[in-house]
């Protein structure tokens, strides 16, 4: 491709609303524009980037059995009201009416139209198990999009959906994905680790995640030093907390707190710590049933822990209305004493549980209590009282004896078992041997295509601009010609001859100074640049530099095509 001849509009300003790296280099390396909040166009050399990454995912799911498909992008909102995800996305999911008075969505995914599909075109054991898979655009409301292309409102998404007969079965599909995934990651140049998961809005079960370890990532990485375990912090799962042997012995002693709704202010009124205080969570389910967790004041609740504690199922916050009609206070002044044998659930983290004692809201406004010992003044096991891992992990857990590590990262794929969850719902059945009817075990299998190139950028870069795996790269390599003569022209037969030998090649025969042209090839990230300059053509060479490395190389200018695609062909294979 020539320069002259594409649109690669490159800038040396920082955008101001660009936080991280990889969406300042992608603005300033001309790959995307920002159109609206949280959406992007991608401009030629981004769209070949992402072609390229698209392609990779492509064969690496054909090679494991998947048969490529399109789902459309508008979804009856009958389907998602049927498996009830339509209340679980919440606001996240854009609805609208057609003209016809039809309630639609912008599909996030496609867990329903699958199962939809697979309720009118399965009927035998026979026909299983089947793999589908598409790449298509998805949309999602985010209240907050930030980071460019890495929480976006409309993203790229190679999602994919397997139908089985028997866990064996899906499991046999669910390893096949799990390494195909892992070839797409490697092939595609981005650090990966592996982490177990939870299924989320997903549901199902079992799960895992893949995240490229960055600083600049959102999600948080916990494992062991050893290795033996890695989980994203919503699975994280963390030892019980050895019980206080001495529990406090003085009864409990109400102490006025006015207008104490938050821990710092209660322990500032009290003289006491978060880590003393214990934390009462009233939550209410669907049906409206009160949902208590209770955590010590340093600790946050684990959302998904509590939804598997459920059985999959979501809860939220209750309402200002439900906590005072249900403890008698206003919000901030629950305690877990006299309200246990009340509520539906009652879920008590297992450090809470371990506290020798504690304050705790008073059930009554502007009132705390002090020395409320677990086991003693609320229960800790009954018919609707558990003690469980139900909060995130911190600083200074073990998980098996072993202490936990913290690191950040970005999520760009996750497998799910999602069993029966969607067919269920929405009818997706066959028929076993004995002709009984029962419901398909499904998996799914997503991958962020936007993510993975964000990704690459956010682990490969300098003060120059990208530096780009050659797999995924715009371009392969780049002719940089300093002169209007002899060097256009030397760079002209270098480019033809690059191109009959398959390397993907830009010339830039731009009319621009040669500082410009240099500056915007690193910027770019173009893999190998060949610079045809005045002094060494006039010794018969050019110049090679590879992105990855700081030193030039003179070479042959009848042997330049030759080596460019040699060392083309090794940084592919991982040779060079």
């Amino acid at each position: 491709m020539r320069y002259s001849q594409t649109l690669i509009p490159t800038t040396r300003e920082v955008p101001s609303d660009a936080e991280i790296p990889s969406h300042q280099l992608m603005i300033r390396a001309g790959l995307i524009r920002k159109i609206a909040s949280g959406m992007y166009a991608y401009l030629p050399a981004g769209m070949k980037s992402l072609r390229k990454i698209e392609e990779i995912v492509r064969e690496e799911m054909n090679r494991a059995g998947g048969c490529e498909t399109l789902m459309p992008s508008v979804h009856p909102r009958e389907l998602w009201v049927q498996t009830g995800r339509d209340e679980d996305y919440g606001e996240t999911m854009a609805r609208f009416q057609d003209r016809h008075g039809r309630w639609n969505v912008l599909s996030p995914t496609a867990e329903e139209v699958y199962a939809y599909i697979g309720s009118n075109e399965i009927s035998s054991y026979k026909q299983l198990p089947i793999n589908m898979y598409q790449i298509s655009f998805k949309f999602r409301d985010e209240f907050r999009p930030r980071f460019g292309v890495l929480r976006s409102r409309e993203f790229l998404m190679k999602d994919g959906y397997s139908y089985h007969a028997s866990p064996e079965c899906l499991h046999k599909t669910y390893m096949q994905m799990y390494e195909a995934y892992k070839q797409i990651f490697e092939r595609c140049g981005v650090p990966y680790v592996i982490l177990e998961a939870e299924a989320g809005e997903m549901g199902g079960s079992g799960s895992h995640q893949f995240t490229v370890p960055c600083e600049s990532g959102e999600d948080v990485i916990v494992y062991t030093e050893d290795g033996s375990y890695a989980a994203n912090i919503e699975k994280a799962a963390i030892d019980p907390a050895e019980a206080v042997d001495e529990k406090i012995t003085d009864a409990p002693e109400e102490v006025h707190t006015p207008n104490a709704g938050s821990i710092e202010a209660v322990c500032e009124m009290l003289g006491t710590k978060p880590e003393q205080m214990i934390k009462t969570l009233i939550h209410s389910d669907r049906e409206g049933r009160i949902i208590i967790a209770v955590v010590r004041g340093d600790h946050e609740l684990n959302e998904e822990k509590l939804s598997q504690l459920l059985g999959g199922e979501k809860t939220e916050m209750a309402s200002e209305e439900q906590i005072k009609e249900f403890t008698g206070a206003s919000v901030g002044f629950a305690g877990p004493q006299g309200l246990c044998e009340k509520a539906h659930q009652v879920f008590i983290d297992y450090s809470a549980a371990a506290m020798s004692g504690g304050a705790a809201g008073a059930n009554k406004d502007d009132f705390h209590v002090k020395n409320i010992v677990p086991g003693r003044d609320f229960p800790l096991e009954s018919e609707n009282v558990q003690t469980a891992d139900i909060r995130n992990a911190v600083e200074g857990d073990t998980h098996n004896g072993k202490k936990l590590l913290f690191r950040k990262g970005i999520e760009v794929g996750q497998v799910f078992k999602l069993g029966t969850k969607y067919s269920t719902k929405l009818e997706c059945e066959f028929l076993d041997e004995n002709g009984k009817r029962k419901p398909c075990l499904m998996g799914c299998y997503g991958i962020g295509l936007n993510r993975i190139m964000a990704s690459a950028i956010e682990t490969n870069y300098d003060e120059s601009g990208i530096k780009w795996p050659i797999s995924i790269a715009p371009f392969e390599a780049v002719i940089v010609p300093i002169g209007k003569k002899d060097e256009a022209e030397a760079g002209e037969r270098l480019y033809s001859e690059l191109k009959d030998m398959g390397v993907d090649v830009l010339l830039d025969d731009r009319n621009a100074r040669p500082g410009v042209k240099l500056n915007d090839a690193d910027l770019l990230g173009v893999p190998v640049r060949i610079t045809v300059g005045r002094k060494s053509l006039a010794e018969g060479n050019v110049e090679m530099k590879l992105r990855s490395e700081s030193e030039n190389s003179l070479i042959k200018l009848e042997e330049a095509a030759g080596k460019t695609a040699e060392i083309v062909k090794k940084l592919k294979d991982g040779t060079q």
